[in-house]
């Protein structure tokens, strides 16, 4: 039987409850793509465009780790930032008793004392409107004491990072895109921020938005990354699960050279550390990734030391270094509205479906 077959099922089984219009599904090693396969169509219309390995979804949140986690990396390497920073080094509105000795590693560990999400795009527009904004929101604990998931303290970090490196962006996640060896002309791995017009025909259109008042087609979903110009920390990239999957084979690649070892991605142990859950009380997350839980979006059979990522739109990534295993997982879920919410039972059925095929 084709090893792969029940993770099929569970994606057609979603396909015909309509979890998702469209999705694409990855899965690999360290070293190869063992399957790739596309599912559905880019909407629920009867003559819409097939989904196709192609496709290009909105990341969402895996912007998180594919940009903003990995130019933190490589601007420590680079000297020009470091963990232990106090965040009003970079952002001098960030100030207050309470919040003087949060650092940049606490931005990643979502451990800054920040809520997880405002609607500030409803009153501003601007990098420096929302810096000062998010620099001013009453903290709702102390930093370190706990973590909550936000999408504040990732908008934080995008702009330390411009601070620190003198680029936008996406500036720099091209830079990073070219010495990483994962710019290509192919169009099986596009992966950029504010995707040009040529790639819109193979893009999976998101939400029919109420606050915009149209379908968004190669548009970032997410309002705040739309009202900063549609680059953010938190948000804004978009790309073909092949592209995801190669970015995944280069994270795996890293950990398993030896610490020193200086890779594509990182330095081996940079990378180690990256993925390796944190000491904040009763949190799963690492610095920009999360790790396995029983009640992760992963499902029950990944390793203990696996590590990923989830995105709004329906959109996930998840490595299991023991298993050496990676799934990539894309989908536009929000189509035609983000109130269906049936991937959360999908994602973890898929990867336990998966796992098993993959010895530790």
């Amino acid at each position: 039987m084709d090893r792969f077959h029940p993770a099929r099922e569970v994606v057609l089984g979603a396909l015909a409850t309509r979890a998702f219009p469209a999705g694409v599904v990855e899965v690999g090693t360290a070293d190869r793509v063992a399957w790739r396969e596309a599912f559905g169509r880019l909407t629920y219309a009867p003559a819409a465009r097939p989904a196709r390995d192609d496709t290009v979804f909105d990341l969402a949140s895996l912007t998180k780790v594919i940009a903003t986690t990995t130019l933190v990396m490589r601007l420590l390497e680079r000297r020009l930032l470091d963990l232990d920073d106090p965040i009003r080094r970079w952002l001098p509105d960030w100030r207050g008793p309470d919040r003087e000795m949060a650092t940049v590693s606490d931005l990643l560990a979502h451990a800054s004392g920040l809520p997880a999400w405002l609607p500030l795009y409803r009153n501003l527009q601007g990098r420096d409107a929302f810096a000062r904004a998010i620099s001013a929101v009453p903290l709702e604990y102390a930093p370190r004491t706990r973590s909550v998931y936000s999408d504040l303290g990732f908008v934080l970090l995008g702009f330390v990072l411009e601070r620190a490196a003198g680029r936008s962006l996406d500036e720099q996640f091209e830079r990073f895109l070219v010495d990483a060896g994962l710019a290509s002309d192919s169009p099986l791995l596009r992966v950029a921020f504010s995707p040009p017009e040529a790639w819109r025909d193979e893009t999976a259109p998101t939400e029919a938005d109420p606050w915009r008042n149209r379908l968004l087609v190669g548009e970032v979903h997410d309002e705040n990354a739309a009202a900063l110009g549609g680059v953010a920390g938190h948000a804004g990239l978009f790309g073909t699960a092949a592209a995801v999957g190669a970015f995944a084979r280069l994270v795996m690649q890293a950990r398993r050279e030896r610490p020193e070892a200086v890779t594509r991605l990182a330095q081996a142990q940079t990378v180690v550390r990256f993925t390796t859950r944190t000491t904040v009380p009763a949190s799963s997350r690492a610095l920009g990734w999360d790790t396995m839980l029983p009640t992760s979006s992963c499902g029950t059979r990944l390793s203990a030391s696996a590590f990923g990522h989830t995105g709004f739109t329906g959109t996930s990534l998840w490595i299991d270094p023991v298993r050496d295993l990676y799934v990539v997982f894309l989908t536009n879920r929000v189509h035609p509205s983000r109130d269906n919410d049936a991937i959360q039972q999908v994602r973890p059925a898929l990867h336990d479906a998966i796992a098993g095929f993959f010895s530790p």
